[in-house]
């Protein structure tokens, strides 16, 4: 059997490997290039290139989580589509996360219009249709390319290479305000807590330690104003801190892989399980738990959850800590940038 055969054999049974693992049969990835294939044919000559990038290209990595007035984004925005290319937009979009992912972005999304109400002589233009479409490369079934969704306070990034779904992040999800008390626009905005489930998962852990594992959590009694990697890339890889996976009893470990489920939970089920397994991989007792600020509610806090591939980043300190700024990263993978730069070296373009 000559090499080449025994590489594409070896490749086959990989991909078969896989689907049969991740109880995977594509359709999270057949969704996606579908959606955005339709999203792109529907488009303008204009808009078509304004969408649509060449892979690799330096405007994958550039990203942000802050108003379109500080950091002008490439793309097209959901308001410049018509209902048809919003329909395959959102189709994009609910291709990548799971319903529960879907929801928070979209309550993310409609929390501008409660800013819109709140502020008054803004310099920021709070729109909930404010939010961008990029797309990387053609998508084709078993093709590599990417995509990004992205607007104030939302930042997602999906990676395909050879057809499969990578593991591909910066995920940020942010909420001003942190909880709704006022300026609603619809009742099931009245008392909103969008990212609650985040502040009460880190709060539930700390919340559980003695008094020499606090010692070890608290890194600082004052929180940091914002995640400490804001949008870098490459990301640092901070010093681990903090309290050790290893010094947790038994229950608080179960704290702890629910503080991860929380943002493990907003992608796909294919994803999620991606994500659990490398860090299962890597060892539960890799991972560190740091806490800065205060203990009580209402007091500005930050933690972080720092494994060997994988950085969680929670932060609540502006608007008098009801600002919420949370993202994961993974250190060699963001961007699909250790499978993308693999792919290139065994293809040629």
């Amino acid at each position: 059997m000559n090499r080449k055969l025994i590489k594409m054999s070896f490749k086959f049974i990989t991909i078969a490997f896989m689907t049969l693992f991740f109880k995977l049969d594509f359709a999270d990835e057949r969704a996606m290039t579908e959606s955005a294939t339709s999203l792109l044919n529907s488009l303008s000559e204009t808009n078509r290139a304004l969408m649509l990038f060449a892979l690799p290209s330096d405007e994958q990595s550039r990203w942000h989580f802050v108003p379109e007035e500080i950091f002008p984004r490439k793309g097209v925005s959901l308001k410049e589509m018509t209902g048809e290319q919003r329909g395959y937009a959102k189709n994009l979009l609910q291709g990548g996360l799971s319903q529960r992912g879907y929801l928070t972005v979209a309550a993310i999304m409609e929390l501008e219009k409660v800013l819109h109400q709140l502020e008054s002589n803004s310099r920021f233009v709070r729109d909930s249709e404010n939010y961008r479409v990029t797309i990387f490369g053609e998508p084709r079934a078993q093709g590599t390319w990417a995509w990004r969704f992205e607007g104030h306070h939302v930042s997602l990034h999906f990676q395909l290479v050879d057809g499969i779904l990578t593991v591909s992040s910066p995920t940020f999800f942010g909420s001003n305000p942190a909880h709704v008390t006022e300026g609603a626009q619809t009742e099931s905005q009245i008392g909103q807590r969008v990212l609650g489930d985040r502040e009460d998962a880190g709060r539930a852990l700390v919340s559980s330690l003695d008094e020499i594992q606090l010692g070890h959590a608290l890194i600082d009694v004052e929180a940091p104003r914002d995640i400490l990697t804001s949008a870098d890339f490459p990301i640092d890889s901070l010093e681990p801190a903090g309290l050790a996976a290893g010094q947790l009893n038994d229950a608080q470990l179960i704290l702890l892989k629910n503080l991860i489920t929380v943002y493990t939970s907003s992608m796909t089920e294919v994803i999620a399980d991606r994500r659990w397994q490398k860090i299962e991989e890597d060892g539960l007792e890799s991972i560190s738990f740091s806490w800065a600020g205060g203990l009580d509610l209402g007091e500005p806090h930050y933690y972080r959850v720092q494994g060997l591939s994988f950085l969680i980043e929670y932060d609540n300190v502006q608007n008098g800590a009801n600002h919420v700024h949370s993202v994961w990263r993974d250190f060699e993978s963001d961007f699909g940038e250790d499978l993308l730069r693999q792919h290139y070296q065994e293809h040629t373009h």
